[in-house]
């Protein structure tokens, strides 16, 4: 963490407030490099690690750089996953909050007309994953004449994961006069070709850590035959009795497998991986990073995006397939400068991939012997303790930011030839209430939804029960979460 304070950025009062209620303090070393540029409009190349604090440190000044008073989208992140866009997607709403900026995010496997819908109304930033994106250009229901900036998210990943046609097929659909931000954890042939192509005069920032990986990050690799590998991590799991750990397996049938073992032993798991429906996968995403269960089983592509607070442990129970993979698995520990741990379970058949690996990190993985039967007996009661005991769940860090916001549903929208300025005039027409009170408004056909800032909300909705928008009495109260 940096000693500066995010107050040295001049950023606006709406911006800094959201930070204040988010818990930003001091921004971290990409953020410091980061932030000064992008508000000085240089377009930047950003080599950093996983859970260095990235997303605030675009999501910051494109917070402070977007115009409000414009309705067509003027910031375009490309994600390569669809967790990592609904990650980034709630940050930036969080950190524009105020500011009454408006994401949206689209990805695959989601209704493209509920998308497009969202599109056309009032709408800012626009993140999402290439696919999805270039079917919305293509389909002209995502407008781009005023879009100022662009963010290529995890550059590397988007390579693995064959998209680099696609953002290349991106951005020759965007304006030329625009800012343009590249993050990567680590940068391939193709990934400095994208950069040279499609940047102008680029500042290059490059945050070090150990090697390729962190100083936060104890590794240590096992030995084992395939057949031991469920006893071994039985025996690790007690030993280091860890309170938060992801494990990544190579394939959707070993993550199903881990998870249905582990479920037998009565220990606190679940999966995710690509094929499980969307909502499901969000669902254990959200569990997890509320601490509900102590074990994530999953798959590279759907870990992807995962960002949680004080994972102590993640366990390679099967080698990734790539060395790449390797640093953005790892990188889910120690992250935001606390200590974590990355234990890696490889055969004798694999020594080459872990050679590859430890060439490409730039340090010998140290090898540790498995637990001996003492050390698990003796860690057993601790370990069976930790089980049993039900977690507390974690606070929501948006908490202290949304407590003060409460979601409006009235019962009238396009189909009532109702307009957000509708809404604004009349609300700030309540006596103790200003156009400041008043947040994100969403118009949909049959309904709208309207965010009360402030802790004026009780206010707002007993007013409205009794007074008109545009000459209609609307129905309204508290929205429903979704």
């Amino acid at each position: 963490m940096s000693k500066t304070s995010f107050k040295s950025y001049r950023l606006s009062g709406d911006i800094m407030k959201a930070l204040d209620h988010l818990g930003y303090k001091h921004p971290t070393a990409v953020q410091s490099e980061v932030i000064p540029a992008v508000l000085k409009k240089r377009d930047v190349i950003v080599k950093s690690r996983t859970g260095s604090g990235k997303t605030a440190a675009f999501g910051i000044p494109l917070g402070e750089l977007t115009e409000w008073e414009e309705n067509r989208p003027q910031a375009l992140i490309l994600t390569p996953t669809r967790e990592l866009a609904a990650q980034v997607k709630e940050d930036l709403t969080n950190i524009g909050r105020y500011k009454r900026i408006k994401a949206a995010a689209v990805y695959g496997k989601s209704s493209f007309e509920r998308q497009k819908t969202e599109l056309k109304q009032k709408c800012h930033v626009v993140v999402g994953t290439p696919g999805r994106l270039l079917d919305h250009i293509e389909k002209r229901t995502l407008p781009l004449e005023k879009l100022k900036y662009l963010v290529i998210d995890e550059a590397d990943e988007m390579l693995n994961m064959g998209f680099i046609d696609q953002v290349e097929a991106i951005i020759r659909h965007l304006p030329e006069e625009r800012l343009t931000m590249l993050f990567s954890a680590t940068f391939p042939e193709d990934v400095e070709h994208l950069a040279d192509q499609y940047m102008k005069s680029p500042l290059k920032i490059e945050i070090k850590a150990s090697g390729m990986t962190t100083a936060d990050i104890d590794h240590a690799l096992i030995i084992v035959n395939e057949h031991d590998k469920f006893s071994l991590l039985r025996d690790v799991l007690i030993t280091e009795n860890p309170d938060s750990c992801i494990m990544f397996c190579r394939t959707q049938e070993h993550v199903n497998e881990l998870q249905r073992r582990l479920a037998g032993l009565g220990y606190p798991s679940a999966k995710i991986h690509g094929g499980m429906p969307q909502e499901e996968r969000f669902a254990v995403m959200n569990r997890f990073r509320r601490g509900a269960f102590r074990y994530l089983i999953a798959t590279d592509v759907a870990a992807r995006g995962i960002d949680i607070e004080n994972m102590t442990h993640v366990i390679n129970y099967d080698l990734p397939l790539d060395k790449e993979s390797y640093v953005h698995r790892t990188g889910r520990t120690g992250r935001a400068g606390s200590r974590g741990k990355a234990v890696t379970f490889a055969t004798q058949h694999e020594k080459n991939i872990i050679a590859e690996i430890e060439d490409y990190i730039g340090f010998a993985i140290p090898v540790i012997e498995a637990p001996s039967k003492g050390e698990v007996a003796q860690a057993k009661a601790a370990f069976q303790k930790n089980i049993n005991t039900k977690p507390e769940l974690k606070k929501d860090k948006s908490e202290s930011l949304t407590q003060e916001i409460m979601k409006l549903y009235f019962n009238g929208g396009k189909k009532k030839k109702l307009r957000a300025v509708d809404f604004v005039g009349t609300i700030a027409k309540i006596d103790g209430v200003s156009a400041e009170d008043i947040g994100i408004i969403t118009i949909q056909e049959q309904c709208s939804f309207v965010e009360i800032l402030n802790g004026k909300g009780p206010l707002v909705l007993n007013a409205m029960k009794e007074t008109t928008v545009k000459g209609k009495l609307l129905k309204v109260h508290k929205a429903r979460k979704n």
